[in-house]
């Protein structure tokens, strides 16, 4: 580490060195012993930036292989143009981009007996499944919603620092990928989806990008991980990731919170409110990928919604026939617009609109996991069960179309000794319920 300028530079030193240590990285006193050359520059004169531009040139011809970070990053350009050779340039205070770059420079080798912390990191779901964040905030400012004073506007991450993230964990163990966000569909809108190199190419901070990278990756068995799209908005760019479900890169599954079907409501909730456009969208995507489940969540009892509003959502329903929904009952948010919206519906008709709509989408679901029986489909196991009397081992799993916590679940018999939770195989469908599979494997 060549470090430069006032003591903050110096404190910026500190934390990226005590990030690289905690992951395994030793410090080299001289140029020759060093796989990789941090250069932590100052900005702040012109003098400055001279010495700074002065170490850079000496890592590279000591070294070659150098990182610059610090004042000067937002001066990329004049550091590239001097120096092409450079491996990557970070602005100051940028300790997660720096270290990401040391790791692609040269990657950490994990070791069991020394590291504290697991190579997927500490997790609180169960090994086989991790959810993926890809960004922070969001730029919608729908009425009912307080999301954006909490968290802020879209921040989106690196596209390089989550596939690295995504590799770790799926290195670690996982074999299901689910990628979370306030808005999915938005990944990468404030930066202007900034490409980054990844294993030698260009990648752009961009959902269909990351999704088609996602869908190379590889288990420890040599297979491709379930990919699951979470709070996904219907964009039109949407179009493009379902042709990736039909060649198997991504998991066939949108979850879309389309949160009502009634322009009217949905203008007062601040949604769009393009619901035939939508209904037209799914009938192609399910030519497209005729096994895709969507998932979604609606409001009812929203301010002004009327009967007449409500009976438009149930109809669209009918025409949209999505594998999986939830419903809520609207609930005033302190801070929410839709507070002092007019038209207050009362609870007892909340409750009444509450109960028809699950009823509705109850037996959409039961039509659809009728049809499944007999068919061979794949799953994921999550928990093993003991032995019976008989000796007969069950499990539970769930399909593709089967979100953890939130949707439905296969339920199988005879799995057999030797299953445990995060195995992937198939089974035959032998019954089905207004929710859940029953089946047993094939093999």
């Amino acid at each position: 580490m060549v470090s430069l300028g006032c003591p903050k530079n110096l404190v910026d030193s500190e934390r990226i060195l005590t990030k690289l240590r905690s992951d395994g990285y030793l410090m080299s006193a001289d140029y020759a012993g060093a796989d990789v050359v941090l250069v932590n520059t100052c900005g702040f004169l012109d003098s400055a930036k001279e010495e700074s531009l002065e170490a850079i040139g000496e890592a590279i011809a000591e070294n070659g292989r150098v990182i610059v970070t610090g004042c000067m990053g937002d001066e990329a350009e004049l550091i590239r143009q001097k120096f092409p050779q450079v491996l990557a340039v970070t602005g100051a205070h940028q300790y997660e981009q720096v270290v990401n770059a040391v790791h692609d420079a040269s990657p950490p080798v994990p070791n069991a007996f020394v590291d504290l912390v697991p190579e997927g990191g500490l997790k609180l779901t169960p090994r086989h499944y991790s959810y993926l964040k890809i960004s922070e905030g969001c730029n919608h400012r729908c009425s009912f919603c307080i999301i954006p004073s909490i968290r802020g506007d879209l921040v989106s991450r690196r596209v390089d620092a989550v596939l690295r993230e995504a590799e770790k964990l799926v290195h670690a163990g996982t074999k299901e990928l689910l990628v979370i966000s306030q808005d999915t569909s938005a990944y990468g809108v404030d930066t202007r989806h900034e490409p980054r190199n990844w294993k030698g190419r260009e990648v752009r901070a961009h959902m269909t990008d990351l999704a088609r990278e996602l869908g190379q990756l590889r288990t420890a068995e040599g297979n491709a991980p379930w990919v699951r799209l979470h709070y996904v908005y219907p964009y039109p760019h949407v179009d493009h990731v379902i042709p990736l479900m039909a060649e198997g890169l991504l998991t066939p599954y949108l979850d879309i919170p389309f949160q009502h079907a009634s322009p009217n409501v949905l203008k007062a909730m601040k949604r769009p409110a393009n619901e035939a456009k939508v209904l037209d969208r799914i009938r192609k995507w399910r030519d497209i990928c005729p096994d895709i489940a969507i998932r979604s969540s609606f409001v009812v009892g929203f301010p002004g919604e009327t009967e007449a509003d409500f009976q438009y959502l149930l109809d669209w329903l009918d025409e949209a026939q999505l594998d999986r929904v939830g419903a809520f009952r609207f609930e005033p948010v302190e801070g929410a617009a839709a507070n002092d919206l007019p038209g207050a519906v009362p609870e007892a008709v909340k409750e009444e609109r509450y109960q028809r709509i699950m009823e509705k989408t109850a037996a959409i679901s039961a039509a659809k996991l009728a049809a499944k029986v007999g068919r061979v489909l794949p799953v994921i196991v999550d928990e093993v069960g003991e032995p019976d009397e008989d000796g007969s081992i069950g499990a539970t799993a769930r399909s593709q179309a089967d979100a953890p916590e939130i949707d439905g679940n296969v339920f199988l018999r005879d799995v057999g000794e030797g299953r445990k939770a995060g195995d992937v195989f198939d089974v035959r469908i032998e019954d089905a319920d207004e929710h859940d599979l029953f089946g047993v494997p094939t093999a």
